[in-house]
């Protein structure tokens, strides 16, 4: 029996395909970050791990900025090991129709104290 829950879980899981996409100012941001904190590359492998599972987030730590029909844009806290207790904040768009997250921006909250709507707004009129 439980090799049964195993194989269907493992079937589920495969089924849960996520497509995950970065625009060009948000992978500028990110090799900024990398050469700062180097474990950002793994960071940001365990949060698509998590967003694979709950793509609109869970938790205090995730919030609905804008909902247009089928897409959200979501700003969530992204751990960094690097940082310890600290994190970084990153925006990223959910597409439930079509199983794809964009990621938009990411910053730290010590550089600057909000996202950048404008940037949001252009990428809505982009999609």
């Amino acid at each position: 029996m439980r090799v049964f829950f195993i194989e269907m879980w493992n079937t589920l899981w495969e089924n849960m395909k996520m497509n995950f996409k970065q625009i060009d100012l948000f992978s500028k941001e990110f090799k900024r970050f990398f050469k700062k904190y180097n474990s950002l590359d793994g960071d940001l492998l365990e949060f698509k791990k998590v967003l694979k599972t709950y793509p609109e987030g869970i938790g205090k730590h995730f919030t609905t900025l804008q909902c247009k029909k089928n897409i959200r844009i979501i700003k969530g806290r992204l751990s960094c090991r690097y940082l310890q207790s600290s994190s970084l904040r990153i925006i990223y768009s959910y597409d439930n129709q079509n199983n794809s997250i964009d990621f938009i921006e990411l910053y730290s909250k010590s550089e600057k104290s909000r996202e950048d709507q404008e940037r949001i707004k252009n990428y809505l009129k982009n999609i």
